[in-house]
């Protein structure tokens, strides 16, 4: 299967506004950031998890716990993936027991890789809530998941992908839509 940039979403100055937008957001929902950590569904959620908890602390002052949540265990999915799946750290090194998680993700589609994070962080502790922050929300869902904080909300079908570009592993931001050309 081939793929092929159809179109491009968004680019470096479109994320870094719609992040600030949640970030905004995030704030003004949670009366200021007192009780928020941030943390970031592995991979691309991770560097939006950063970037989010950097511009909490440029508005309000204050540093914000932030972490990498892996939930390659937690898939539905797993016996489909490999016989030998790619096990990465949870890097959550501070307490989440009654903290307001906002789980960040770089695309909301079907809802089960937010269904599979919040299993994971119910193992580390039991948080006070938790809200989903996404970049893009493409719908589709398959799962009662509906993200509080969002990007953009793009429609698709599902013959198209939505891949979001991160400096920290792709040298660029961008949010573009392909299609499978087969």
């Amino acid at each position: 299967m081939e793929l092929r940039e159809k179109h491009i979403l968004m680019d470096e100055m479109d994320m870094k506004r719609a992040l600030t937008r949640i970030t905004h957001e995030i704030i003004e929902k949670n009366k200021g950031v007192e009780n928020v950590a941030v943390i970031g569904i592995r991979r691309r959620g991770g560097p939006l998890a950063y970037r989010l908890a950097e511009r909490i602390e440029a508005i309000e002052g204050v540093k914000i716990p932030v972490g990498i949540l892996d939930i390659t265990l937690y898939r539905d999915d797993l016996t489909l993936m490999s016989s030998q799946p790619m096990v990465h750290r949870t890097e959550v090194h501070f307490d989440i027991n009654n903290k307001i998680i906002v789980l960040v993700d770089d695309v909301l589609y079907t809802g089960r890789t937010v269904r599979a994070a919040m299993d994971a962080l119910i193992d580390i502790g039991r948080p006070q809530c938790i809200q989903l922050a996404v970049l893009i929300d493409r719908g589709h869902r398959e799962l009662p998941i509906k993200a509080d904080y969002v990007g953009k909300n793009v429609p698709t079908s599902r013959t198209e992908i939505v891949e979001v570009k991160v400096k920290e592993f792709d040298d660029k931001d961008a949010v573009v839509i392909q299609e499978k050309i087969e």
